[in-house]
């Protein structure tokens, strides 16, 4: 049986003016063209290759010698070579580039932007690839708990969280808890794992260790009351929501960063508002 998007050893079976035809064996009527081009040369009936399934401008099966950068069912990280009205086109290291369809895209993309794809076939059994890569990563990475990792952000959830590939390879999550700053789909995120599942899966965080992001987020507190002219408009008792949306840390990682600056004297708290200390 021929199969798209795999490599496959098949038999010379027929030779053509424009190439010859393979298939698993002598005899067998499901046949595919390798062009000529593409022959070694003194290749005979009955000789065996190694090649590449897939589809060509006009959808007849057809193989090559040539080895694309990603397999069926594997995932790897390609570049956007055109856009158009089905969809993105794929550089995949073949003569056709590769179809992402719209619906296969989690966010808009454009010429010259690489990020981690799926290879799939679709319904009309045609090769194309998809940004929803869940399914496809792999959970058996070599990472383990407070490794920093970098990944790439392909799909966020309000209830899941921000779905993250990890060396462009493995399955990792930034759980709601742990989703600060401008992230969006796209981002190129650097990270410290702070779970590894049974499922070897692994839940990500941009922050540091508290006792480590507390200087940081102390300095980013003092950045706030200067900009507000020296008077920041509330306090560590604010609603968490306000917290995270004006200072992107959770309350109680605020709290934090006040009580150190309150303990290094370079702040003081009224009931509404944190001023800096004049020196």
């Amino acid at each position: 049986m021929l199969e798209l998007g795999k490599v496959q050893e098949l038999t010379m079976v027929k030779k053509v003016e424009f190439g010859v035809y393979l298939a698993e064996w002598e005899g067998e009527q499901e046949k595919v063209l390798l062009p000529a081009k593409q022959v070694p040369r003194g290749m005979q009936t009955g000789d065996k290759i190694e090649v590449f399934l897939y589809k060509d401008s006009q959808d007849r099966i057809i193989s090559t010698v040539n080895r694309p950068k990603i397999m069926l069912g594997e995932v790897a990280e390609l570049t956007v070579v055109q856009t158009g009205r089905m969809g993105a086109f794929l550089d995949w290291g073949l003569e056709k580039d590769l179809l992402l369809p719209f619906k296969e895209q989690t966010k808009k993309v454009q010429e010259g932007e690489s990020f981690p794809v799926a290879l799939y076939i679709d319904k009309s059994g045609r090769l194309c690839a998809t940004m929803k890569i869940y399914h496809y990563l792999r959970t058996d990475s070599p990472y383990q708990k407070e490794d920093r990792v970098q990944g790439y952000l392909y799909e966020i959830s309000q209830q899941f969280g921000a779905f993250v590939a990890v060396d462009g390879l493995y399955s990792a999550l930034i759980p709601p808890r742990e989703l600060y700053g401008n992230l969006e789909v796209g981002s190129r995120v650097s990270a410290r794992v702070v779970k590894v599942h049974e499922d070897g899966k692994l839940d990500l965080s941009v922050r540091e260790k508290a006792y480590i992001q507390m200087q940081t987020d102390a300095q980013k507190v003092l950045e706030a009351i200067e900009r507000c002219g020296g008077v920041l408009p509330f306090t560590d008792k604010a609603d968490p929501e306000r917290i995270r949306s004006e200072m992107q840390m959770s309350k109680n990682e605020f709290k934090r960063a006040v009580g150190n600056l309150l303990k290094a004297k370079k702040i003081e708290i009224t009931e509404s508002q944190i001023k800096k200390m004049q020196l």
